[in-house]
């Protein structure tokens, strides 16, 4: 990794972009996994990564375990999409239409499809 040492100060300094994190996408298209994309965004957050959780055609299936999650992600910065209107009625997910979805993907660093 990229850096150097300030004898000074005692502070490493590394590649910036490492630091702040990485713009991150996480759709989630498949139900069966969305436990796994969930989890997924939580431990990107916890690294510091901007991580945008994008739920695409389906409804969750919001057990008490995964609301909990989901009020981690909203808690730690993270932002929660869904272009299904029940996700956005009753699981507080903020609209998207697929053609914005286009342009959004163009500002990420990564992008993680489950």
């Amino acid at each position: 990794m990229p850096g150097f040492w300030n004898i000074a100060t005692g502070i490493s300094y590394f590649n910036t972009k490492l630091l702040m994190g990485k713009k991150t996408a996480v759709i989630i298209k498949d139900k069966e996994r969305q436990y796994e994309g969930l989890r997924c965004s939580l431990g990107l957050l916890l690294e510091d990564h901007q991580v945008s959780m994008i739920v695409l055609n389906h409804e969750i299936n919001p057990t008490e375990e995964y609301t909990d999650n989901m009020g981690f992600i909203d808690e730690m910065g993270g932002h929660r999409f869904s272009n299904e209107e029940t996700n956005i009625s009753k699981h507080g997910f903020t609209s998207l239409h697929l053609t914005s979805l286009q342009d959004m993907l163009k500002d990420f660093d990564a992008i993680i499809p489950f």
